[in-house]
């Protein structure tokens, strides 16, 4: 295969490929040995079947693609029949053309360019050119949580609940990459130590920023919590819209999804947990 530098990317899916060689197939008859030119063609061969090693031995000599004609000028002496997959000189012209076996393990951006392609999209439209470097950006920089230190203090004898409220929240449904978003309420009884505030809301982050699903957020902020604080109770509430139930699906819009995790105390005193319940109300 030789193509010139182009910058427009066309990714041949596999279904066009079957939908191909079957109509290669069909201009030669069922005994008909092809030589693959090395090394698409070798692949395009090998999928035809009846494949062979030596170009003497071929009735057909094929190749994945013809672009300017040098490969195919450079088999001429051969005096065999030279078919490929496509022919630029026909079809695609100032693309290039992309096969599904050069790309597994490419770069990121080609597959969003091969996804966008795959929905219909025409990538070359000045709102697409960046968007898959945009679109690759994105999830690296929400699926990326900041280091930082759970800072913790002598509570100084204090041992009532605190508790923080509405706290804001973004992740990403692990169903079907949609977003969820809405706020978080923790609460923990301290047991010798407290932490500082903004570390709550932190922990609230960590476990969201990631493809996730709702109830495992609100279990692994409280048991993180707890193995941080060893406190004599935790208690965490989300409330949340998903977007995979709004914008898709059974589309229930203004849908609120609450989720709750008691441990300790909040579990075990109902006095305990009346205030915190109560305390999320205002």
């Amino acid at each position: 295969m030789e193509q010139e530098n182009r910058s427009i990317k066309t990714f041949i899916g596999w279904t066009e490929i079957y939908n191909r060689l079957e109509f290669l197939k069909s201009a030669y008859e069922p005994n008909t040995q092809f030589y693959g030119v090395p090394r698409g063609g070798q692949i395009i061969a090998g999928m035809l079947g009846n494949a062979v090693d030596k170009i003497e031995q071929a009735d057909v000599i094929v190749d994945d693609l013809i672009d300017s004609g040098a490969t195919l000028r450079q088999y001429e002496k051969y005096n065999k029949p030279f078919a490929a997959l496509i022919d630029k000189r026909k079809e695609y012209n100032d693309e290039w053309i992309v096969f599904p076996w050069e790309n597994h393990n490419g770069n990121i951006e080609d597959n969003v360019t091969r996804l966008l392609q795959y929905l219909g999209e025409d990538v070359t439209r000045e709102g697409l050119k960046e968007t898959p470097k945009r679109y690759v950006k994105f999830f690296k920089e929400f699926l990326t949580v900041p280091e930082w230190n759970f800072t913790t203090f002598s509570s100084e004898g204090y041992d009532e609940m605190i508790v923080q409220t509405n706290i804001p929240f973004y992740s990403l449904c692990e169903h079907h990459i949609a977003p969820f978003f809405g706020y978080g309420h923790i609460a923990y009884i301290p047991n010798k130590k407290i932490v500082g505030l903004s570390k709550l809301a932190r922990t609230l982050d960590l476990f969201a920023h990631r493809l996730q699903n709702q109830e495992r957020i609100t279990t692994q902020v409280a048991e993180f919590l707890q193995e941080k604080l060893d406190a004599k109770g935790i208690a965490v509430s989300l409330s949340a819209k998903h977007m995979c139930m709004e914008m898709r699906g059974v589309k229930k819009h203004d849908t609120w999804t609450t989720t709750t995790k008691l441990i300790g105390a909040f579990k075990k005193s109902d006095e305990a947990r009346l205030e915190f319940f109560n305390s999320i109300k205002k």
